[in-house]
């Protein structure tokens, strides 16, 4: 079993320098910008950040999760599409585990890390009353 895991981990690190590389660095951009997008608007609601009020916040656990879902699901899915594209063509077989775990470190990780930041962020400009974007006049 042991076995297993370290072989599958050697085939997904090995994923960012072979055929197909630029996945690896286009979904999580695009998780991490949705994360910003979502962040800054939940700042705007009043809303705490993402990943602390998953943890703290039992009570609105649910609909946080379905939020986040919602905004991630199809860069999520896309990265599994893609690597499992990749595994047919290169690999020429198929592992569904790999996919879901090379899906959730591109999609799901980058979008988690990101929001909470992002929200603290906003959250911190909006109370000192600078909005991005805005130059300060002398």
């Amino acid at each position: 079993m042991d076995d297993l895991f370290a072989h599958a981990w050697h085939e997904i690190l090995a994923r960012p320098t072979g055929p197909m590389a630029f996945r690896f660095y286009l979904q999580p951009l695009v998780a991490i910008v949705l994360a910003v997008r979502d962040g800054i608007k939940a700042a705007h609601q009043g809303h705490r950040p993402y990943l602390w009020s998953l943890l703290t916040e039992k009570a609105h656990r649910r609909e946080r999760l379905r939020e986040g879902w919602k905004s991630v699901w199809k860069v999520f899915v896309l990265a599994f599409l893609l690597d499992t594209v990749y595994q047919i063509v290169v690999l020429k077989r198929l592992t569904p585990i790999e996919g879901l775990l090379v899906a959730t470190f591109l999609a799901l990780v980058p979008y988690v890390l990101f929001r909470g930041p992002a929200n603290r962020i906003a959250r911190r400009l909006r109370r000192t009353g600078a909005h991005p974007g805005s130059s300060a006049r002398a």
